[in-house]
Order: structure tokens, then C-alpha cells, then sequence
């Protein structure tokens, strides 16, 4: 089947290039911003009440899904990037938002399950 030429989408390779650093720049401060979250998580190990505990569990799975779906975003910027047509993008788009809502409703299934575990310690009677 050819293609018209009106019908084709190609990035310029400087502009490739461009995306591509930028995307990886995103990357590397993202990780960074990671870190620190993860550090500042950490801080309240060891703390030992009911409602800390909570609270730490219920951080570190908004970290965790902050970073699988900076990750997944960045993943599909790479792609698109990649991208030879408009087929191509339109077929990655929809590959992305279905996966990103797979992932919503996972995340928002174990945030809920978190957050019903951390009221259930904490209104657990002291012994």
C-alpha cells in the first residue's frame, strides 16, 4: 500500500535529537527527585506508632505509582519520538492511555486497601 507523501509524518533529526535529550534530561531529574522523596520517606522509619506506619505505607505506594507513571509517560515520549507516521503515534497513544488506565485503577485498588489497613491499626484498641 503506498502512502501519499502528504500522508507521511517525519521528525527532522535535529528536532529528534532534541526530544530525545530532553526526555532523558526529564529522566535523570526525575530520578533525582526520587531520591529525595525516598529519603524523606525514610525518615520516618522507625517512628513505631500505628499512624506512622500508615502514613509511611500510603507514601511509599504514592511514590512508587509516581514513579511507575512518570516512568510510563516518559517510556511513551521516547516512543513517540520514535514515531514514523501518524498510524504509528495514533497507535501508540492508545496503547499508553489504555495501559495508563489499567494502571489507575490497580494503583487506586492498593491505595484504598492502604488507606483501610492504616484506619484499622490505628483504631485498634492498645494492649
Amino acid at each position: 500500500m503506498n502512502q501519499d507523501a502528504g500522508d507521511r509524518f517525519e521528525v527532522p533529526p535535529d528536532i529528534r535529537s532534541m526530544a530525545e535529550a530532553s526526555v532523558e534530561q526529564v529522566r535523570k531529574a526525575f530520578e533525582n527527585f526520587l531520591g529525595a522523596a525516598q529519603k524523606a520517606a525514610s525518615t520516618i522509619e522507625g517512628q513505631g506508632t500505628a499512624a506512622r506506619a500508615g502514613a509511611k505505607e500510603i507514601g511509599n505506594k504514592a511514590i512508587s505509582f509516581a514513579e511507575k507513571n512518570v516512568s510510563a509517560s516518559l517510556d511513551y515520549a521516547e516512543r513517540l519520538v520514535q514515531a514514523k507516521d501518524i498510524t504509528e503515534i495514533m497507535r501508540l497513544h492508545s496503547e499508553y492511555v489504555q495501559g495508563q488506565m489499567r494502571a489507575l485503577a490497580e494503583q487506586a485498588s492498593e491505595m484504598g486497601q492502604a488507606v483501610t489497613r492504616a484506619a484499622m491499626d490505628v483504631s485498634r484498641p492498645k494492649t
